[in-house]
């Protein structure tokens, strides 16, 4: 059994090595080419002098070189980071330099728009380059190869992978916080592995299923994919979509069985005429990193009457927390289920004590899916990563759990009900937006003179963002100006959707923005 990420893949081509493995484009792996690919990419990276945990960063969109290279880095014995390929060059920025990037991995023209913040990366020495003009990008103090250098035949036939256990560190995840920029979160070979045993086993996942990747690999849930996937031995097709509509016919096409979303693409999904073939060959769907309103659950299952649905609720801080089985949705509208396997799932009182039957309380997680906590941020991981409740005070050293800050209620049967979010996160299109983050953009443009951004309920989204901003020395806010400044600055799915000028913002007796009173003068005015 697969003990290490890399394992996972090469398991599967000592089993079935001619299976097909993945696929973008016309472009298409076995097992057996997958695992060979995966191993060359390893030497190559070793042969660059990449040292044990150090940390190789990807970004690119979903094609066959991302999977390569952010496998080929653990099979070195080095760490993944996957980059959101939506992040602009600040973001990525921010993540190069917070868990000190040494070896990047990307295409020339996003090079390019990187050009003027490789400055600040100061541990970053390496850049391997895949697809054309890679030649052209010399930089100082900065080696750059191009992907064809790396996996030159031959790659690392006089150096060794560095010795990994499952207890190291695998990949470094990079969510949003409650304030801030970016945190990482630090995930172990244990970690991904038991969670690619756990999910698969539920799904009921098996080497004849074909999985859509669509979400990013940046995305724990986007990353699951491809871990349940070569668990198995199944096949992932990977898509960078351009239109929904395009989901449905890649389905068709390409015979899906397995097709993961989060909320706002599922109700933009549930939407559209799906072609019957993929009505036919789709065997289940899954959505997390959201509520799933019971209508939209409904609308599904009638579009999909041949798919089982998969609701589940996680945190990238422990991969994956509660799964709803199929069978249960009609008997258990609006649950959140049961813990999956291999996780307890407890709701705790302020005063550590669990909660009885629908008492609300903070849900905690403990078992072997708990991350190691966030890279280089001693403070926020106390904050998050506890002990455990309920443990024999004699243990000498605790078990660590994780406090996700969520509210929820557990009913007399063990079936969770999410309550709501006691931080002020977003909830936008499926990812955690820190409000903090978007407002730093907002005040950089010079537009304003204070802004408070804000997550108001969307159907289409979960939520939209809403900055209230006020305007500088009594002029006026440009609102067409200060979008312009957010859609440079920022992924689409951060900028605001809409901009509300203000005279002045509330205040608490400390001084600072109210939040709660300007969400409240959101609430009562629209």
């Amino acid at each position: 059994m697969a003990g290490l990420i890399a394992e996972l893949v090469m398991d599967s081509a000592a089993r079935t090595p001619d299976a097909p493995a993945l696929a973008d484009g016309s472009r298409s792996l076995t097992y057996r080419e997958l695992a060979e690919a995966v191993a060359t990419a390893a030497g190559g990276l070793l042969d660059m002098g990449l040292g044990a945990r150090e940390r190789v960063a990807v970004y690119l969109p979903k094609q066959v070189e991302t999977v390569v290279a952010l496998f080929g880095a653990s099979a070195a014995g080095g760490v993944f980071v996957p980059v959101n390929p939506a992040l602009k060059a600040r973001q990525v920025a921010h993540i190069l330099t917070d868990c000190n990037v040494r070896v990047l991995v990307t295409s020339a023209d996003r090079l390019a728009s990187l050009a003027e913040v490789l400055a600040d990366c100061h541990d970053l020495r390496q850049v391997v380059l895949v697809g054309d003009g890679g030649e052209d990008h010399a930089m100082e103090h900065i080696e750059t190869v191009t992907w064809s250098q790396l996996m030159a035949p031959g790659q690392g036939a006089g150096h060794r992978a560095h010795r990994t256990i499952d207890g190291d560190v695998a990949a470094i995840l990079y969510t949003s916080g409650s304030t801030g920029k970016p945190k990482g979160v630090v995930l172990s070979h244990r970690n991904m592995v038991t969670g690619a045993i756990s999910v698969s086993s539920y799904l009921g996942n098996t080497s004849g299923d074909r999985l859509l990747a669509v979400l990013p690999f940046s995305f724990d849930y986007g990353f699951s994919q491809l871990t349940t996937a070569f668990r198995v031995g199944a096949f992932v097709r990977l898509m960078n979509y351009l239109l929904p509509r395009d989901i449905p016919r890649a389905v068709a096409k390409h015979a899906i069985t397995g097709l993961a979303c989060v909320p706002p693409l599922w109700m933009q999904l549930a939407a559209l005429d799906w072609p019957d073939e993929a009505l036919t060959t789709l065997r289940y769907i899954t959505s997390t990193g959201g509520r799933m309103p019971q209508p939209l659950v409904d609308k599904l299952r009638a579009l999909m009457p041949e798919a089982d649905v998969y609701l589940m609720y996680g945190l990238t801080e422990a991969f994956r927390s509660t799964y709803l089985p199929p069978d249960k949705i009609d008997e258990r509208p609006n649950s959140i289920g049961k813990a999956i396997p291999n996780a307890e799932i407890l709701v705790v009182r302020p005063d550590g004590g669990l909660c009885v039957a629908n008492e609300p309380g903070e849900l905690v997680h403990r078992g072997a899916l708990v991350s190691l906590g966030y890279w280089n941020d001693p403070k926020r991981t106390a904050e998050r990563f506890k002990p455990a409740p309920g443990q024999d005070p004699a243990l000498p050293i605790p078990e660590m759990a994780v406090w996700s800050g969520d509210t929820v209620r557990m009913d007399e049967d063990g079936y969770l009900y999410f309550v709501g979010r006691r931080d002020e996160m977003i909830k936008t299109s499926g990812y955690r937006v820190s409000p903090t983050e978007v407002e730093e953009v907002v005040y950089a443009s010079g537009a304003v003179a204070e802004a408070v951004a804000l997550g108001v309920a969307d159907d289409a989204l979960g939520e939209a963002i809403v900055v209230v901003a006020t305007p500088r020395d009594g002029g006026q806010v440009d609102v067409d100006t200060l979008l312009g400044h957010c859609m440079r600055e920022l992924p689409r799915y951060m900028v605001p959707a809409k901009v509300i000028v203000r005279a002045d913002l509330p205040r608490n007796p400390n001084g600072k923005i109210d939040r709660k009173s300007v969400a409240a003068t959101l609430d009562e005015t629209g």
